[in-house]
């Protein structure tokens, strides 16, 4: 869609507001990862068996992530597994999206990917209801989480919906869903560096101590 179509604000957005917001990002994910890397891996505390191997143990616990067999949860329950896959996918899907919209918006006129990316993020969308309800329902899952938890997840829950509504690029029926989608996007910028959200940011480091 030509930008001159768009409304000045809808414009500020999509860029200014982003840009901001991920320099903003940016800055306070180098500050973290600074003070990540004042700390040092602790030496292996039990006696030598002749086959530890730091590297090996460090990249195996990097690559934990993508063996789900090696995780109790997940190898009882594949559903959980499939549904931690799609969630974060459709989270870089939104992301993705959100850089396509202002500079390649060509991409988001090709109604295959438009449609490819709704399916994703309507998944997700499915399954951040259905993890809000599991937590509020399992006892467990309530006494285990906080209130970052829950806003966090009803937070990306209505993104993914705002981000479906804004795949198609379109201004045809007014601009909400697109100002919406944009303003939420520069909001979870500013704010995930401060959430549970940044678990990916530590997931190298606890691994590679870990492992």
């Amino acid at each position: 869609m030509p930008e001159h179509e768009i409304s000045p604000f809808l414009h500020f957005a999509e860029h200014r507001l982003q840009e901001v917001a991920l320099v903003f990002m940016a800055v306070a994910y180098t500050l973290r990862i600074r003070w990540l890397l004042g700390f040092k891996p602790a030496g292996d505390r039990q006696p030598p068996t002749g086959l530890s191997n730091a590297t090996k143990g460090a990249l195996h616990s990097l690559a934990n992530i993508a063996m789900p067999w090696a995780m109790e949860s997940y190898r009882r329950n594949p559903l959980l597994y499939a549904q931690f896959v799609v969630f974060h996918l459709a989270v870089a899907v939104a992301i993705l999206q959100s850089f396509l919209i202002p500079y390649a918006p060509g991409v988001m006129a090709n109604a295959a990917i438009v449609r490819l990316f709704q399916v994703m993020l309507g998944a997700a969308v499915a399954i951040g209801i259905y993890r809000i309800v599991r937590r509020l329902a399992d006892p467990y899952m309530r006494a285990l989480s906080s209130p970052d938890d829950y806003f966090s997840l009803t937070l990306l829950t209505v993104w993914f919906i705002f981000a479906v509504l804004a795949a198609p690029n379109s201004t045809t029926a007014g601009e909400g869903a697109l100002v919406t989608y944009f303003l939420m996007t520069a909001f979870f910028l500013i704010y995930v560096p401060f959430s549970k959200i940044s678990h990916y940011l530590y997931y190298p480091f606890t691994r590679y101590y870990l492992g």
